[in-house]
């Protein structure tokens, strides 16, 4: 009870403090609510930024490995130029791996380019053409909403078939179903099979689902040159359950090499990639940026810092003869240190509880412009009101304990 009590009393001070002296109190308390709202607010947009990153990661595959001409990280020395003369991966190479490969479950060579697809009126400009070898499906997961995937000997034929995205369906056929239509790519007719699920507008670094086309690779020759310097074909190798991507990106190695016929002297001429790369660039880059948000925010949080000493000093200044009486009646001295730094904490929260109510504002107001799920988690919350009460505590410090020694007598004496 005398805790509670000691906590109330520091309250109705600190709001009494603020009700008496508006102004002042409120410039006091804006160091505070704009440093937690600079720190919140930048890890709230890292945060948030990092989550829709990683989820669009996490599309590639954990245990996905994707062979390609081009290495996904790169440091200072690099070689760029001798990256350039490498050979693209083929389609004869795909057949070779998926021939020796023990520690696959499946692997598909890739292949993408842009074209315009129309149906009668209607025109879709600048989708995106996915053309896949067989086995695209056990690779990498095909979320359908209508229909069904294209199976091996389609795959193998050549067929003009397609599995088409939410958006390209909605383009061209705003009021019906899709399935058994033919649409156009290229003056070519080729029949819908299957519509993608709604991926949805998050952001995506690989693309979206929703505005691409998936075709067997045998028909797109027809339309893209897949052998051509112009694109980056992949191939993608999925391990077998149990099987580790180390284990599988020895196993690729070898077969690589030997289907490139490379000396034992000689260096890989591809790139065996896989989603961790990017995680750990993501890792690194994400640490950086909230380092600078705690800098930009630190500015501000000790200015509020001393706002808040400032009120506490004029605080103790006015309640001397209250605190000569305390003392005087037997109060602690630790009594009247705990009471001036409850009221310290307090105006320092309620500065921090501003700042995340802006921070929570701003992730409304502008959810829709970064074009992508933007939300004020609640370990943000937590870390904001927590910085806020350290603040509280270091600036009310010095004086509660300058409150704590007053002489009870000379103190009654100032009234």
């Amino acid at each position: 009870m005398l805790l509670y009590t000691l906590f109330m009393e520091s309250v109705l001070f600190a709001l009494q403090a603020l009700l008496v002296n508006k102004l002042r109190t409120f410039l006091s308390l804006l160091g505070i609510t704009i440093g937690i709202f600079a720190i919140i607010s930048v890890f709230t947009v890292v945060d948030s930024l990092e989550n829709n990153l990683r989820k669009s990661v996490s599309t590639l595959g954990d245990n996905v490995i994707f062979v390609e001409k081009w290495p996904w990280t790169f440091g200072p020395d690099y070689p760029w130029w001798k990256y350039l003369n490498r050979p693209l991966p083929r389609v004869h190479e795909l057949e070779f791996l998926q021939k020796r490969l023990r520690y696959a479950e499946a692997a598909t060579l890739i292949v993408s380019g842009h074209r315009t697809v129309r149906y009668q009126s209607s025109s879709v400009l600048n989708a995106e053409i996915v053309a896949v070898s067989s086995d695209y499906d056990k690779v990498k997961f095909v979320d359908l909403d209508q229909g069904r995937y294209f199976t091996e000997n389609e795959s193998s034929a050549g067929k003009n078939i397609a599995v088409i995205g939410y958006s390209i369906a909605n383009g061209l056929f705003p009021g019906g179903n899709a399935l058994g239509k033919e649409i156009k790519i290229d003056g070519r007719n080729v029949l819908v099979i299957g519509v993608l699920k709604k991926q949805g507008d998050g952001l995506n670094i690989f693309g979206s689902a929703d505005t691409q086309l998936i075709l067997p690779i045998n028909f797109v020759r027809n339309i893209i040159d897949i052998n051509s310097d112009n694109i980056n074909p992949t191939i993608m190798v999925k391990a077998k359950a149990g099987v580790s991507n180390e284990q599988l990106i020895d196993e690729l190695r070898g077969v690589m090499r030997a289907v490139r016929k490379l000396k034992p002297t000689s260096e890989d001429d591809f790139a065996l990639n896989q989603s961790s790369l990017i995680s750990n660039v993501f890792d690194n880059l994400f640490s950086k940026i909230g380092l600078v948000g705690w800098i930009i925010g630190s500015f501000s949080i000790l200015i509020g810092g001393f706002g808040i000493a400032n009120i506490m000093f004029v605080s103790v200044k006015e309640r001397t003869p209250v605190i000569g009486i305390q003392k005087a009646l037997g109060a602690k001295r630790s009594f009247i240190m705990i009471q001036f730094l409850t009221e310290a904490v307090f105006l320092s929260v309620l500065g921090g509880s501003l700042g995340l109510l802006l921070v929570l504002l701003g992730t409304f107001l502008a959810a829709g412009s970064f074009g992508m799920e933007l939300s004020l988690s609640a370990g943000n919350c937590l870390m904001g009101l927590i910085i806020s009460a350290i603040i509280g505590v270091v600036s009310g410090l010095i004086p509660s304990y300058a409150a704590s020694r007053l002489d009870p007598v000379e103190a009654i004496r100032s009234s």
